[in-house]
């Protein structure tokens, strides 16, 4: 550690401060319920250090004056055995009072409710949330009955002190210690977890945790020699044969802050017009800030093993914002500025080759494991649709081929578009689709009774993404992709046969056109036009929007966030073979049949989830009809 500046330090009393309540509920969470394991503390106390350790050497790299030592960046343990005390230091970048109190006081900030809500209660899940929220300090408690962090931040004078019991409450107050700069933690051991003073025991916990953390980690022991734990080298520059599952996994646990083990690893080396080495993973579980509205990346950006940022720079593109890890280039200067960064052609062309790479191993992983893909699918699918909304991209088209989707033949299970290609009915030409706000909506919807009928497939969408990325994409692979909620889709002769519907007499024709009227004539100023449908086999009406307009519910969406003035006019499609269509169209200036249509009118707005204009109207309209059939 470094020496402090000099500086007379006048005694004053700590500052106390209280945890709020939920706060403490979470700290009770941590220190009783959440970690079955123990030993994971010290890994959560190690990789903070290495997080101070990598921030200084970047603040360093711009300001000298910082690194007023010039003594090796490292992590120390020692320990007292005999006063039952464990510390570990860094010379990192250190906290200020206010750091202290931001960091430490106040438990995951304004993620707090959050991380309650997140709580499960299944310990295996439940740990692989505290890193997410920034509480793995707190699992110190689990051994310690107190805890004192002492720091100094770099290019300050002062030092402070930050204790708690995890009683409710900490103190805060300058430190009279001739504390370097960095951070220095001091745990007061319980009894019962007095075995993790023994040199033994912490040299394998460090071993087994933390051996890819690329600062050195050294073992002071009680008699002043020293022993360096673990191999103090980046792991991503080692070669992939030298690398054990168990090694990328704990790597994963540190940079990601995560508990759980990542669903696919990818550790390359790339040489050429541009050089870097990325170490990414995709976690196995959903990440609880997957929707923020910041949408930000979690992918460390290191040049030359040094250590840049990992936000507000377009390392990887939003849509892939679920990968975790690092990525270090060997042709950007190490004193690169963050403003720079923002348009950066390096960081440009690594963007296009990771997504690229990405893209091509999931598209893999769906061929030869499909059951595993189809679990990544339901964590992240909807994530990666996002990048089919922006803007065209050369990878828009392999982004295609990855996205997997539940149809109407497909059950449980998710299927490409080209399976969907080769699954077509032969004289089919277009990629059919349904949105909806659920599976359960949209396989009730009488839009799909025509596609079901002759055994046409039909892709099922429920997420929101889908209403915007189907607006930018109209075809795939030369087929255009479809609404089947557009008025005027003609399904016959899809079979690949010619249609076995009979000839339309003129009297049929004179019966539809009196139908349609009839509609038009009760529904006037409600619809903005009434025709017979194509597509309907059992229901009497649904509602569907012309050809080039905008689906109802991505309208929906637009009214909701204020984007639109008003809904516009949809178009009702008749069954002229339902009985109910048949009877208002006979007895057209009968009140009873007028009164059906506009019934008819309410109940197709409240299968599409659009709003009927007088809900207490159609409660009276449909009691009257319940009435006359008991």
């Amino acid at each position: 550690m470094g020496t402090a500046r000099k500086k007379k330090i006048e005694t004053t009393a700590p500052e106390t401060f209280e945890f709020g309540a939920e706060t403490g509920k979470i700290l009770q969470l941590v220190i009783h319920s959440l970690y079955a394991n123990k030993d994971i503390f010290l890994r959560e106390l190690i990789s903070n250090s290495s997080d101070a350790l990598d921030k200084f050497r970047y603040e360093s790299l711009s300001n000298d004056k910082l690194d007023e030592s010039g003594e090796p960046l490292r992590i120390t343990i020692t320990f007292d055995e005999q006063n039952s005390l464990l510390n570990i230091s860094d010379n990192g970048i250190g906290m200020n009072r206010e750091d202290l109190i931001e960091n430490l006081g106040t438990i995951a900030r304004s993620g707090t409710q959050k991380f309650l809500e997140a709580i499960s209660g299944d310990k295996k899940a439940d740990v692989t949330l505290i890193g997410q929220f920034g509480v793995g300090f707190y699992s110190a408690f689990m051994v310690a009955s107190e805890a004192e962090v002492i720091s100094r931040k770099a290019g300050d004078s002062q030092a402070w002190v930050w204790r708690s019991k995890a009683d409710g409450k900490y103190t805060v107050s300058p430190s009279e210690e001739n504390q370097g700069r960095g951070t220095t933690i001091k745990l007061t051991i319980k009894e019962d977890s007095k075995d993790f003073l023994d040199k033994h025991r912490i040299s394998h916990i460090v071993h087994t945790y933390s051996d890819h953390i690329s600062f050195p980690v050294e073992l002071v022991d009680e008699d002043g020699t020293v022993q360096n734990l673990n191999a103090g080298k980046a792991l991503w520059t080692k070669p992939k044969s030298e690398i054990t599952e168990e090694q990328y996994t704990e790597f994963y646990k540190h940079v990601a802050h995560a508990g759980d083990k990542p669903w696919i690893t990818l550790h390359n080396k790339v040489e050429g017009a541009i050089q870097y080495t990325n170490l990414l993973f995709i976690p196995s579980v959903k990440p609880f800030d997957l929707f923020h509205p910041d949408r930000a990346t979690r992918v460390r950006l290191y040049v030359k093993k040094v250590f840049i940022s990992e936000q507000n720079i377009d390392l990887i593109p939003r849509n892939l914002r679920f990968l975790r890890g690092i990525i270090d280039s060997e042709d950007l200067p190490l004193n690169i500025s963050r403003e720079t960064l923002q348009h950066n052609n390096v960081l440009r062309k690594i963007n296009s080759s990771i997504t690229k790479k990405v893209l091509g191993e999931l598209k893999d992983k769906a061929k030869k494991e499909p059951e595993e893909f189809a679990k990544f699918w339901d964590n992240f699918g909807s994530v990666l649709k996002e990048g089919l909304c922006e803007g065209i991209d050369a990878s828009r088209d392999q982004l295609l081929e990855v996205c997997h989707f539940r149809t109407t033949k497909s059950g449980e299970k998710v299927i490409s578009l080209d399976t969907y290609i080769e699954n077509m009915q032969e004289g089919q030409k277009s990629i059919y689709y349904l949105s909806g706000d659920s599976l359960e909506a949209i396989k009730n919807s009488p839009q799909l009774e025509g596609f079901l009928k002759k055994n046409i497939e039909v892709i099922l969408l429920t997420d929101s993404v889908d209403d915007f990325w189907t607006t930018v994409n109209h075809e795939y692979k030369g087929h255009e992709l479809i609404s089947i909620n557009r008025s005027g889709l003609d399904i016959e002769g899809l079979e690949g046969k010619e249609s076995t519907k009979a000839e339309e007499t003129a009297d049929d024709q004179n019966s539809t056109e009196i139908a349609i009227n009839a509609f038009k004539e009760i529904l006037k100023g409600k619809v903005l036009n009434v025709v017979a449908s194509k597509k309907l086999s059992g229901s009497p009406v649904c509602l569907s929007v012309q050809e080039g307009a905008m689906d109802m519910r991505m309208e929906r969406f637009l009214l909701s966030q204020n984007q639109l003035a008003s809904a516009s006019l949809k178009i009702l499609e008749i069954n002229t073979n339902h009985p109910l269509v048949k009877f208002i169209g006979e007895n057209a200036d009968a009140e009873k049949a007028r009164e059906l249509g506009l019934l008819l009118f309410d109940q197709a707005c409240i299968v599409e989830g659009e709003p009927i204009t007088n809900p207490g109207d159609f409660a009276k309209r449909l009691n009257s009809f319940l009435e006359g059939g008991i």
